[in-house]
Order: C-alpha cells, then sequence, then structure tokens
C-alpha cells in the first residue's frame, strides 16, 4: 500500500463491498463491526446458517476471503478484547495472548531514547 491514499481508498472499496454483501444476504447479522480487516458479527440464525451466510460472503469476490471463529464457552477474543456473553448481553476485557510475557523494552535496548519514559506512561 505505498501511497498515503491506499487506506482510504481500501476502506471506501470496503463499505461499498459490506453494503452489497450484506443487502444480498438471505440472512442478516445482528450486529456487523468492522476494523481494517477484522469483523466482529454478532449472529442468531444458528450455526447452520452462519455456515450458508460465509459461504454467501466468501462468493462475493475472488479475491477477498473471509474466515471466521466462533465463540467456545461463551468467550470470543477479538483484536485485544475477549468478549463474554452473558445471558443476553456483551461483557467485555482486555485480552492478552498465551503468549504474552507482560514484557516491555529493555533498557539497555537499542529504542529512541523518547521512547522509553512514553511506555512507562502508558502502564496502569
Amino acid at each position: 500500500m505505498g501511497s498515503p491514499l491506499s487506506p482510504v481508498v481500501a476502506n471506501l472499496f470496503m463499505e461499498k463491498f459490506e453494503e452489497t454483501l450484506l443487502s444480498t444476504a438471505p440472512l442478516k447479522p445482528t450486529i456487523w463491526y468492522r476494523h481494517v480487516d477484522d469483523t466482529f458479527v454478532l449472529w442468531r440464525h444458528g450455526r447452520k446458517n452462519l455456515d450458508i451466510f460465509l459461504d454467501h460472503l466468501n462468493k462475493q469476490h475472488t479475491d477477498i476471503q473471509f474466515t471466521m471463529e466462533v465463540e467456545q464457552n461463551h468467550q470470543l477474543a477479538f483484536l485485544d478484547v475477549l468478549v463474554s456473553r452473558l445471558s443476553n448481553r456483551l461483557n467485555h476485557k482486555v485480552y492478552r495472548k498465551a503468549t504474552h510475557t507482560d514484557r516491555y523494552l529493555h533498557k539497555l535496548s537499542n529504542h529512541h531514547p523518547s521512547q522509553k519514559p512514553e511506555i512507562i506512561k502508558t502502564l496502569p
């Protein structure tokens, strides 16, 4: 994406693409949120219909293919958020991958000196 306009053009394309694919879908999601190339969907039509919907999405454009992760134990990690389903509402908290070590920059690392105090400012 060499040009500074590339992300803007990509986002405009995806907005039009989403509008088309959602308007032609036989069943629609309750919620559809997209951040760059990640989409969070709330689906209330059953697992079989979800697979049909995924197939519909992947037939819209040969170069754009969707994959999906389904909640497990009423939880789903989306970006850095762990979304939990509690009866009829959603809850969230910070998600850390299993490989997360809580390590930040070492004081002797070869980063610009101005970056090191800024990391400390971001900690709770």
